[in-house]
């Protein structure tokens, strides 16, 4: 048996989503704010017993934050079992209380927990005239939380997180139309909202679910009677000591507190004590008995818990107190308490047991991280982790993966795999590393085909503009081929609903490659390999276009030859900055000759032969590099320019800058263009100019970039960014 999917209505920073579970192992990847530890509450406000009793009734803040006006709504947390046991008691209390049908064994259940109106508000609603906002309004006003009730529900059927049924059900409180019978109430739709459960007969009490917290300061943690997991153990065990058994201690320790008590020093500190009160207050105010008295614990289970852990991490040669040891090994003794906590709790052989584990990743090694995920695994138990690392989400299977993503005012979990066959799942799983499970987590991507592209453009993006991909919410990902629809298959509107832009070679001829019998054999073969270059960029083309057509979540880019070729064809500053490499790629004088005279040609069929050459001769991955440390000392106009394809897929994946991004990409533009050989005060005084009515609020975005382009003659490189991104 197990979770199959959890539904969150309206709670917290979840609007309406569904979150798709696997049996065994699953990962919830987030940011940081994206609502992994708001979903493990919710599971837990209906399965974890230690948390169930005392936090039920939810508050205001517990709303999601979207709502205009929570007073009304409703919040919802549904579960879904599947494999449901055919355990005749399991069959009894599922078929009683969740289940689908209300006769015969059953696989499906759903437990739920709602937070709604009582019934008098909801009937109050009801008696609303259509459309009466005003009516609306004035009953809105009058409600608090104490006009609220929750509520465990078996056997919900309608899906609350599909807006139109949330609307049949809750109301419109748009158009003012709330469901009604012909008595004027609220209708109760107990055949689809499901049947009340008695709290008494909740299901937590049937289920084993244990919380491993976020390790952020477990040493704190080990301080605190109520978090500690070894008090916990121990507390267990001490249950579990026959009577009798522990008689002997007893009777030492009782024998150990007189024997401290009656010491020489302690009884003349009794006695010092007693002198001093009399002296100070006097004989009618002093105490009239005092001891010092030795307290060791003379119950089993207090002696019990009196223990204390020490560890000796690897290496140390004894072991020591908790608060001497690394984060990292406070951190993996804790969890190993909390794990071995999890078997204790398994072993009353609960219906189904349930493992939620918080961000194990706080200051573990990343070995470690990818050890514990793999070890981690119990008979009959699902296993649930949400995390940020990308060692953890490089090991985790994407059909057992749900990303929490930002859409609007709300988050939601998409399912990387949902729709795709097996092979195209097992495909982008091969593509999953460490490096490119990075995409799981970011906003936009940008997917590469080589180094030059991964070391480059970042390079190039932050000298040009001063910005980074990170800044603007870009992963760049090379996939280190031109098999794109590996890690292109995830994002789309039914998995992935985020912008992913393709860039890649078209790779077509920049030079006369057609045969010529005088050609010798080393042009001959430059030809033919140039013209098979072309024909595959062509299909690679055809292929790509096809894969992206109708996906408004998939771009391609194409650079019209190859990155090192446009780049030099984008602007004779930038062949200027590749001249600049020469020296450094090669030795002999008259090969440095020869490079830069064909740099400096304004043929692309020498700048472009040239460019190859020289990252072919450095190796690309080396040139990139090479080249990447002459734009952080180029001076040269206003620096290097961006090819237009590449800001293309730019402004396809991040789609649009904030206003201040912009103002700041204006002032790192005009600070490159100070004291330019081919740029005037006045010109940069114009820009200025500009910008500052831009600050003031004088003018927008899309003026600012205009004006700034008529009243300069110098590139300041905004009229590209400014088309990428709509501008």
């Amino acid at each position: 048996m197990h979770i199959s999917k959890v539904s969150l209505v309206n709670y917290r920073n979840f609007e309406r989503t569904n979150v798709h579970l696997q049996p065994g192992v699953n990962t919830i990847i987030g940011e940081n704010g994206s609502g992994k530890s708001n979903l493990f509450r919710a599971m837990r406000l209906l399965l974890d017993d230690t948390f169930a009793t005392r936090r039920h009734d939810l508050e205001e803040s517990d709303f999601h934050r979207g709502l205009t006006d929570w007073r009304g709504h409703w919040i919802v947390i549904m579960m879904e079992f599947d494999n449901v046991s055919d355990d005749e008691a399991v069959q009894s209390l599922l078929l009683q209380h969740a289940a689908e049908e209300s006769s015969g064994d059953t696989e499906r259940a759903t437990y739920s927990l709602v937070f709604r109106p009582k019934a008098e508000v909801r009937d109050g609603l009801a008696a609303l005239q259509d459309g009466d906002r005003a009516g609306l309004a004035e009953l809105r006003a009058t409600i608090t939380l104490d006009d609220y009730e929750r509520v465990f529900l078996g056997k919900m059927s309608v899906d609350l997180t599909d807006r139109e049924e949330y609307t049949r059900i809750v109301g419109d409180f748009d158009a003012v139309i709330f469901p009604s019978d012909n008595n004027g109430t609220a209708p109760t739709f107990a055949d689809e909202v499901g049947i009340k459960i008695q709290r008494d007969m909740s299901l937590w009490r049937e289920f084993s679910l244990s919380f491993v917290p976020a390790l952020r300061n477990v040493v704190a943690d080990f301080n605190d009677p109520r978090k500690n997991p070894l008090r916990t153990l121990l507390a267990s065990k001490s249950e579990e000591i026959p009577e009798g058994d522990f008689d002997d201690i007893l009777r030492k320790v009782r024998e150990l507190n007189k024997d401290i008590e009656s010491r020489d020093d302690v009884q003349e500190i009794t006695r010092g004590i007693q002198k001093t009160f009399k002296e100070t207050v006097g004989e009618t105010y002093s105490p009239t008995s005092m001891r010092i008295q030795s307290e060791l614990p003379l119950e089993a289970s207090d002696l019990f818990q009196s223990l204390k852990l020490y560890v000796g991490e690897h290496g140390d040669s004894e072991p020591r107190r908790l608060h001497e040891m690394s984060l990292g090994g406070a951190n993996l003794v804790f969890l190993t308490l909390k794990l071995l906590e999890f078997e204790y709790r398994t072993a009353r052989q609960a219906i189904a047991n349930f493992l939620l584990i918080e961000e194990p990743e706080a200051h573990i090694h990343t070995h470690v991280q990818k050890t514990l995920f793999h070890n981690v695994a119990y008979e009959n138990t699902q296993i649930i982790y949400s995390t940020h690392s990308t060692h953890i989400s490089e090991v985790s299977e994407i059909e057992r993966v749900n990303v929490l993503s930002r859409e609007g005012e709300s988050w939601v979990a998409l399912q990387p795999a949902t729709g795709l066959d097996p092979a195209d799942v097992h495909s982008a799983e091969r593509f999953l590393d460490a490096v490119r499970s990075n995409l799981l987590f970011a906003r936009s991507v940008l997917l590469v085909e080589g180094d030059a592209e991964e070391i480059l453009i970042p390079n190039l993006v932050k000298k040009i503009y001063g910005i980074s991909l990170d800044e603007i919410g870009v992963s760049l990902i090379n996939v280190r081929s031109t098999g794109f629809e590996n890690l292109g298959n995830l994002f789309h509107e039914d998995r992935l609903r985020k912008r992913c832009a393709i860039l890649t070679d078209h790779d077509q001829v920049f030079f006369d490659a057609d045969p010529d019998d005088g050609d010798t054999e080393v042009v001959a073969k430059r030809k033919r390999r140039a013209l098979a270059s072309a024909k595959a960029g062509a299909a690679r083309k055809i292929r790509l276009d096809d894969f992206a057509a109708d996906n408004d979540y998939l771009d391609v880019a194409y650079a019209p030859h190859t990155f090192e070729v446009d780049f030099a064809e984008t602007s004779g500053i930038n062949r200027e900055i590749l001249s600049a490499t020469v020296d450094e790629v090669y030795k002999k004088s008259g090969e440095r000759k020869v490079l830069k005279t064909a740099l400096a040609d304004s043929d692309i069929a020498s700048y472009g032969k040239a460019a190859l050459q020289l990252a072919t001769k450095a190796k690309k991955g080396w040139f990139a590099l090479l080249l990447g440390r002459w734009l952080d000392t180029a001076d040269l106009d206003g620096g290097p320019v961006l090819p237009g394809y590449v800001l293309d897929a730019l402004g396809f994946a991040a789609a649009e800058l904030p206003p201040e991004t912009w103002v700041r990409i204006i002032e790192h533009r005009i600070d490159q263009w100070k004291g330019s050989r081919s740029t005037t005060s006045d010109e940069v005084a114009a820009a200025q100019m500009i910008l500052d009515e831009l600050k003031s609020g004088d003018i927008d975005i899309e003026s600012a970039l205009v004006n700034i382009e008529r009243d300069t003659y110098a590139d300041f490189r905004l009229i590209g960014l400014a088309r990428a991104f709509g501008k």
